[in-house]
């Protein structure tokens, strides 16, 4: 006599539409380094194959068409994730938000934190209701991004943002 396996009323839909409890922080960045495995595992090989038959290349170039191959398919990936009607706004975003590295970098400065830093000054007790202070703490990062400033070399954020991504071709 055969034993009959005991049969689960769950599927694999069940499963992927429990909500699981993750703190936001970890969920976005705190598994970055299991994805970078997962990555690890999808690509390294393939890319190490044709690196390999890359005989002339010297070492430096080899090294910079790995990086140049990986972060393709990594932004491939993401752009694949996300639905077509939200994906020219996260391509937007990205761009922004690189624009924004290289600028902090070429200055030696963190352009949001310093923007934080000035509309964090703006008090709530400074106004009647909330929906003034919103206004006021909206107003105050708007001119924040439009007015020149000493650590951007007279630069507004906006422009030196916008001179990078112009830069990459990425204003289009």
């Amino acid at each position: 006599m055969t034993k009959k396996k005991k049969e689960s009323n769950e599927t694999i839909n069940d499963v992927l539409s429990e909500e699981i409890e993750i703190p936001l922080e970890e969920q976005l960045f705190g598994k970055n380094p299991k994805r970078t495995q997962l990555l690890r595992d999808l690509w390294f090989d393939q890319v190490a194959e044709q690196l390999d038959e890359e005989k002339d290349m010297p070492d430096e170039a080899k090294r910079e068409l790995l990086f140049l191959m990986t972060a393709n398919a990594v932004l491939d990936m993401v752009m694949d994730s996300v639905p077509e009607e939200m994906a020219a706004d996260l391509s937007y975003f990205i761009d922004n938000m690189m624009a924004m590295a290289a600028v902090n970098q070429k200055y030696d400065v963190d352009i949001l934190e310093a923007c934080h830093e000035t509309i964090s000054k703006v008090k709530r007790e400074e106004y009647a209701t909330d929906e003034e202070f919103e206004a006021a703490v909206t107003d105050k990062e708007e001119k924040w991004w439009i007015t020149g400033k000493q650590l951007l070399g007279g630069r507004s954020p906006n422009d030196a943002v916008a001179e990078t991504l112009s830069k990459y071709g990425l204003n289009r």
